[in-house]
């Protein structure tokens, strides 16, 4: 192939990365993810970008043949999904018991495998790749919500100090309400004024949230109280 030929074909590769990390990317942006569209799609091209340089390390030289260099191009990707991983580990958010960000995790990894086979010009691989992680990501998704599944919430309850409702009545009110109970602990919140209880929930049924929501409100000593399902 001529060097312009080689152009082209660069050309062509990044174009193709860049599509197919923005297709997987809009499905994290439709699903209000911070690691979105413009994310998958330059971690995508990026890889894409880097592998073109063990590809096409005949274009690095203009001398003759005893100037070329041997490249191993299976450890430019290594080193590519090693950097890949500090970006995914940062779109991976703790709050309280509650874990977010796994799945965008590993749809950045994905799109990042997606780009090097792109790169190196495996597009029939890529291409599969690219269909397969969009459906597993949506598809499965909707297969997910039709599944029988335990539903976990974090639990948070204050009451004042003065009116306390006894733990033994507040186990037994979330029981009935279809709940069972884990890792329940106190404290002492509002500067000393109210006693709080936090504790994770389980249930077989998300509906149940509504139902507890609604006793809770019309508890009169109740002063707050917080449930948070715990997601991806």
């Amino acid at each position: 192939m001529t060097i312009g030929g080689d152009y082209l074909e660069m050309c062509f590769r990044l174009a193709v990365a860049l599509a197919a990390g923005a297709l997987i990317g809009l499905e994290r942006s439709y699903r209000g993810r911070p690691a979105g569209f413009r994310t998958h799609a330059l971690v995508c091209t990026a890889s894409a970008l880097l592998m073109l340089i063990t590809v096409y390390e005949h274009l690095w030289f203009s001398g003759g043949s005893h100037a070329r260099t041997v490249l191993d191009p299976t450890r430019m990707s290594q080193g590519i999904m090693t950097g890949i991983g500090f970006l995914g580990a940062g779109v991976i958010v703790k709050e309280g018991l509650t874990v977010r960000g796994l799945t965008t995790a590993a749809s950045i990894w994905m799109t990042a495998s997606i780009g090097i086979l792109i790169g190196i010009g495996f597009y029939f691989p890529a291409g599969i790749a690219t269909v397969l992680t969009l459906g597993t990501l949506s598809v499965f998704r909707w297969i997910e919500g039709w599944m029988p599944s335990e539903y976990y919430a974090n639990f948070l309850v204050r009451f004042p100090r003065e009116k306390v409702m006894p733990e033994s009545e507040l186990r037994g009110m979330i029981r009935e309400h279809g709940f069972d109970i884990a890792n329940l602990s106190y404290r002492i919140a509002g500067q000393g004024r109210e006693f709080e209880y936090q504790m994770v929930l389980r249930t077989l049924h998300a509906a149940n949230t509504q139902k507890l929501s609604a006793r809770l409100a019309a508890e009169p000593s109740v002063t707050e109280f917080r449930i948070a399902p715990a997601g991806d």
